[in-house]
């Protein structure tokens, strides 16, 4: 399979100074991992638009880099320009390429989102597929009144608190974050310089004013020429020939025509395609018929099947005869399945109708499961490192008194350690339980048993952890020491029972199921 990739299409509000451009290119670039394909910068507009993509992760830091160096340059109060605006960072969509969903754009929003509010101090706005409310999944509603209103209405209207960050306006503005389908930026240019006759087109073609379905457009003066200025949010539907071919007839209704088009930014080459196919009238026409497809399918087919060797696998390293990783490595291993398990069941809700309701709850359980899984995943390490420790201090010399001293407080030390590491495991686990019966409860009934299955992995980290958390607490010497240890996983072996006995009431109201 090959790696997921994702684009993002950051919009700055700066073209004029290509320095500013030209540093935030280089904060974007700079991330290990993203290539930059293209970039559009409009003196007119003021705006500058930026096409990059790499691994989510790599995309997800770029956007976050770009954000930030567009804040410390760019400021709002002093610009100006022919497109809407209200943010430095002006809106920031991922939009999937290649083995990687829409939800998974839209967690990467909702992080990205939440990062930049809270690192930033910048309004930060989710809109189309990551939207929190309806009349925010269009760009447009969010940046009605641009910066300037956004200013004005920040902490007075309600209607205008962000998603993330705080109710306050600084001169970076607010920047909209979000995932959607690829977009098409296109610009048809007039033979005339009256604004107007494009402000009319503009309306007679753009969905909200009657005119194509999957169309926004608007009139504006770009190097002394009218201007349509047009998003495709859905070529498919609404298709490049036939926005070019309404736009030609309402022009000819003022007496005007067609100078020439552009493209912002880059294109699907099926939307090219279809444009050919329609004005060349290539009935019977195949997308295989054009060379370059011909020819990437042939180098394709000749890599096939390279691919870089994996990694070591923790089970064969756990069946090994080494001491590391043991049992404590195993419990935290099992309990970042459970978590992942329960952001599976999560991810299995959202989008559906008939949970729609329960829909901030299950991104939030997305959040607290994937942090949960990266701790968990890392105690692996973190308690074979502790075991570690325990060994190289019984391994310390005590030929003499002194030496017999040091190396048995570095024993009994190393040893508390080795305990508080599954101990933190066996809290995390608890933690993996309560959201495991979250997902039983309000996610979706088709996953219900998956999230049965991550309470009992949750519950089988926290019996792993804490008989790793009491053998290690019989090697201290003063066993005072480690009561509060025990009455700590006390309780979280009473939390599991609950949990448990929760579990099955959830089991037998909403599936059916009775366990024994």
């Amino acid at each position: 399979m090959a790696n997921p990739l994702v684009e993002c299409i950051p919009n700055f509000s700066e073209a004029r100074r290509p320095e500013v451009v030209e540093a935030i290119l280089a904060a974007i670039q700079a991330v290990p991992g993203v290539h930059i394909l293209d970039r559009h910068s409009d003196l007119d507009h003021n705006r500058t638009v930026v096409t990059f993509v790499g691994s989510p992760a790599a995309v997800e830091e770029a956007a976050y880099q770009g954000i930030a160096r567009a804040a410390e340059l760019i400021d709002l109060d002093h610009h100006t320009g022919e497109h809407p605006r209200m943010g430095a960072a002006d809106v920031v969509p991922f939009v999937p390429i290649r083995d990687i969903t829409m939800v998974d754009c839209v967690e990467m929003a909702r992080r990205l989102g939440k990062r930049v509010g809270d690192t930033l101090n910048i309004p930060v706005y989710l809109y189309e597929e990551a939207a929190t409310r309806p009349e925010r999944t269009n760009l447009e509603n969010i940046r009605r009144g641009q910066y300037e209103g956004l200013k004005a209405e920040m902490g007075i209207n309600p209607a205008r608190d962000p998603d993330f960050g705080p109710r306050a306006v600084g001169p970076a503005g607010g920047t909209v974050i979000g995932a959607r389908a690829p977009l098409i930026a296109f610009n048809v240019y007039l033979t005339t310089d009256d604004v107007s006759i494009a402000q009319k087109i503009g309306r007679a073609v753009r969905n909200s004013s009657g005119g194509m379905r999957f169309v926004k457009g608007m009139g504006v003066l770009v190097e002394g020429r009218a201007q349509v200025s047009m998003n495709l949010t859905n070529y498919r539907q609404s298709p490049i020939a036939r926005v070019v071919e309404l736009v030609r007839r309402e022009a000819q209704r003022y007496g005007v025509g067609i100078h020439h088009t552009e493209l912002v930014g880059l294109t699907p080459e099926e939307a090219l395609i279809d444009a050919a196919q329609w004005y060349l009238q290539l009935d019977g026409f195949e997308p295989d018929q054009i060379m370059e497809r011909r020819l990437f399918d042939a180098d394709t087919t000749a890599t096939a099947g390279e691919s870089a060797p994996a990694g070591p696998d923790f089970l064969e390293q756990l069946a090994s005869a080494t001491p590391t990783p043991g049992g404590g490595s195993a419990a935290a291993h099992t309990g970042a399945a459970g978590a992942a398990l329960v952001a599976m069941v999560a991810r299995l809700t959202i989008g559906k109708k008939k949970y729609e309701a329960v829909k901030d709850q299950m991104w939030r359980l997305i959040e607290q499961a994937d942090a949960l899984r990266v701790e968990l995943t890392a105690a692996v390490d973190e308690d074979a490192a502790a075991f570690e420790a325990v060994m190289a201090a019984f391994k310390l010399p005590k030929d003499t008194e002194a030496q017999q001293t040091e190396r048995n407080t570095a024993i009994q030390q190393a040893t508390f350690a080795a305990a508080q590491v599954p101990l933190t495991v066996a809290r995390r686990a608890v933690r993996v339980m309560a959201l495991a019966l979250e997902a039983a409860q309000w996610g979706n009934t088709n996953a219900i048993s998956d999230a049965a299955t991550g309470i009992a992995l949750g519950r089988a980290a926290l019996t792993g952890a804490g008989l790793n958390v009491r053998i290690n607490l019989l090697g201290l010497d003063d066993q005072t020491a480690g009561a509060p240890l025990l009455a700590e996983l006390a309780e979280f072996e009473k939390r599991a029972a609950t949990i448990e006995g929760e579990l099955r009431l959830a089991l037998k109201e909403r599936a059916g199921l009775e366990l024994n």
